[in-house]
């Protein structure tokens, strides 16, 4: 019943002008509560728009349909995609993107890549995968750009992946129905799909940037040349000495941000920039006085505490969808004749939003509110996304964080 009245609606915007009327790409988002259908409900999406030949989606504990979220309830989202079929090209772990296509060589391997460069990608991934900050670093160099968005799939049961390429199969996909687990999956686009890309993070540091002096594996051990423990509760303002349990709530309300040894960062005053990526703190090393993380630590990174801020979710959100209308109405070139003397303005043909489960109305204090924020500054655009296990952009795996994608109707060479 869900995917027909998708379906219903779907046909009746293809009737319409403004909307694609040919669409070769569907992305389909499910929440966890259909997983355990999610072959059922691909197959019947399959056969009744012969007309998109490929797929790509994944799962969440939550999905976006333009301005609305539907968190923890059973649900499903679908965009489809009017593209050139030598613009993208669906992938999977039976299917992978070929070496090289990023710089634009030809290849026939596998992933049936021939002649196409990747310029960016739509990635999902299943968050259990081993390697798999390597496997994105993998991807997004086979891309020009370098550029990745999308997420960890979010589920409470099977982790799938949804993978179509080639008017139903893949190369080397075999007898798969499209419904995978594990590894990573999505859609490569060429440079003739132009995007726009922003990280919005979710939390605000409550310290101040420090260096990693000493780390062992997932343990930072010292910062600014002082233990990470005894940091970390003075930040807090707490101790474990007599009864422990007040100071561990505090430890377990409190995340870091890390950021690569050698990478400036850009993040305003009191907030983090893009180049911060959090992770959870997983145990106290009182051997040591370190703090482990959920992460590898290594020496000369730099560190601060943080905490989930709503306040800070909400400017930061809000922030990146001015910077996507201010590249969208760009200031005029010296001497450049305008039309009525205004600037052209872009055009949003259509946006993939990935939110982190922690984020949505929950964390933003009203149903949808996480949306209506985006919908405000963008408009009336075709919206689809997931709530993720953690977030993908650039070559990165972020947490607590949202990565808006908008697709316009003219090439913005801005990714951020």
């Amino acid at each position: 019943m869900a995917a027909a009245l998708v379906l219903a609606q779907l046909r009746a915007q293809m009737a319409q002008p403004q909307y694609a009327s040919a669409p070769r790409l569907g992305l389909l988002y499910i929440t966890d509560h259909y997983a355990a259908e999610a072959s059922e409900l691909l197959a019947f999406l399959v056969g009744e728009l012969p007309e998109v030949t490929d797929w790509s989606g994944t799962v969440g504990v939550g999905v976006a349909a333009n301005n609305a979220e539907y968190f923890d309830e059973p649900a499903l989202s679908v965009m489809l995609l009017d593209l050139p079929g030598d613009q993208y090209r669906v992938f999977s772990g039976v299917a992978p993107l070929a070496q090289g296509v990023g710089s634009g060589s030809s290849s026939s391997g596998s992933g049936g890549n021939a002649g196409f460069a990747a310029h960016t990608a739509l990635v999902h991934a299943d968050g259990a995968t081993p390697e798999l900050a390597e496997l994105i670093d993998e991807v997004a160099e086979r891309t020009a750009t370098g550029y990745l968005f999308g997420g960890l799939a979010a589920s409470r049961a099977a982790s799938v992946q949804f993978a179509v390429g080639g008017a139903g199969r893949l190369p080397g996909q075999g007898a798969a129905d499209g419904v995978f687990d594990g590894g990573l999956s999505g859609v490569a686009f060429g440079a003739g799909v132009p995007l726009l890309s922003r990280v919005t993070q979710g939390c605000q540091p409550i310290g101040p940037l420090m260096t990693v002096t000493a780390a062992h594996d997932n343990v930072a051990l010292q910062l600014d040349h002082r233990p990470a423990l005894d940091v970390l509760l003075d930040t807090l303002q707490v101790s474990l000495d007599g009864d422990p349990q007040p100071a561990l709530r505090s430890v377990r309300a409190t995340l870091a941000g890390l950021v690569d040894a050698g990478t400036q960062p850009q993040g305003r005053t009191g907030h983090f920039g893009t180049e911060v990526r959090v992770r959870h703190i997983v145990g106290l090393d009182a051997t040591r006085r370190g703090v482990a993380l959920a992460d590898r630590v290594e020496t000369g990174m730099r560190l601060a505490f943080c905490q989930r801020n709503v306040q800070a979710a909400r400017a930061d959100l809000m922030r990146i969808c001015a910077e996507i209308r201010e590249e969208l109405s760009p200031e005029p070139q010296e001497g450049e004749a305008l039309a009525g003397g205004v600037a052209p303005q872009r055009q949003i043909l259509g946006a993939v939003y990935v939110s982190c489960s922690g984020r949505g109305g929950p964390h933003f204090g009203a149903p949808s509110a996480e949306l209506q924020i985006v919908r405000h500054a963008l408009g009336d655009v075709p919206l689809v996304g997931f709530f993720a296990a953690g977030e993908i952009a650039h070559h990165r795996l972020y947490g607590y964080t949202g990565v808006l994608t908008v697709f316009l109707d003219e090439a913005i060479d801005s990714q951020r």
